[in-house]
């Protein structure tokens, strides 16, 4: 395939979805991530989309957000493995909340198979993965449906979570940066997202690598709020994603990298003993299971966990 044509099922991917990850660009057009990020530099440099952090999105992606039929086919894999660890952290008897997102999605079909749970949740598709699972109990908030996302938004979706108390939160968002945290496009997503923060103890935060380093409207969870964040491998050579990873590890957060592929490679991060949940230690919320101030440890196979330690300074 010549360079014109690859770039021109880019451009055309990029206009579907809203937003597509090199990883699946390179697969589509069969050729590597490197060639892949040299023809999106040349399609930005003409304007014709931006570049994010393992990615691409449509011009003034600042404030567009995609709608969940395009978000659904956006870094599945990632995604898929970023919930199978996340599903890790939640124990037999436990009440979570768990926001709205198509990464949210799939960790609540796992915790389908999690006995005695409460999950409390303002996004229908949630609650629709666990429609069927005989041993949780579903919580939804009140609200207005927002139809992009099938989320509840507004005042009674917000009212609906007060006085609420529990042990954690997995919420996804649409960036993720180390000098803000976590943020969406939409102020309605914001607002309650921040009143499913209260309720928890802790703050976990699913997001794969394409979110890292991007930066939207509005501030959903600060970054010393997050107590975790639960993410994907950056593909090699993508600095800039390592480097904001670093950065959420230097502010505190704890990070665990789910692998892909079996043949996922190590990039130099050690297991380490990681600090006590700040959020639960402070206010008396229970941890996951395992050994104190540890994370899990992965399974063999995928998905392969590394933890990523504070700089020493």
């Amino acid at each position: 395939m010549f360079a014109a044509e690859r770039r021109q099922l880019i451009l055309e991917m990029v206009r579907a979805n809203g937003a597509v990850s090199l990883r699946e660009l390179a697969r589509v057009v069969q050729t590597s991530e490197v060639t892949v990020r040299r023809d999106v530099r040349a399609l930005e440099a003409e304007g014709l989309l931006d570049r994010r952090h393992g990615g691409a999105v449509l011009p003034g992606g600042f404030t567009r957000e995609s709608g969940f039929p395009q978000k659904s086919h956006l870094a599945t894999a990632e995604k898929t493995a970023i919930a199978d660890l996340a599903a890790g952290l939640v124990s037999e008897g436990e009440a979570v909340v768990v926001g709205a997102g198509t990464t949210t999605q799939e960790l609540a079909r796992r915790l389908a198979r999690v006995p005695g749970l409460t999950v409390v949740t303002n996004s229908l598709l949630v609650a629709q993965a666990l429609a069927h699972a005989n041993r949780v109990e579903v919580v939804m908030t009140g609200g207005t449906l927002r139809g992009s996302n099938y989320a509840l938004v507004g005042s009674g979706a917000e009212q609906s979570l007060q006085g609420l108390r529990v042990s954690r939160a997995f919420l996804s968002g649409s960036g993720l940066t180390a000098e803000r945290g976590l943020s969406t496009s939409n102020m309605l997503s914001a607002s309650v997202d921040r009143a499913l923060v209260q309720a928890a103890g802790e703050v976990v935060v699913l997001a794969d690598h394409t979110k890292l380093g991007t930066d939207t409207m509005f501030q959903t969870v600060p970054t010393d709020v997050i107590t975790r964040l639960v993410t994907d491998e950056p593909p090699p050579h993508d600095d800039r994603a390592e480097t904001e990873l670093q950065a959420l590890a230097d502010r505190g957060v704890q990070i665990a990298v789910a692998g892909t592929s079996p043949a996922a490679p190590e990039r130099g991060r050690s297991e380490v003993p990681m600090p006590t949940p700040r959020r639960a230690a402070a206010q008396g919320g229970s941890a996951h299971q395992g050994s104190p101030g540890h994370l899990r440890s992965a399974p063999a196979g995928p998905p392969r966990v590394a933890d990523l330690a504070p700089r020493r300074r």
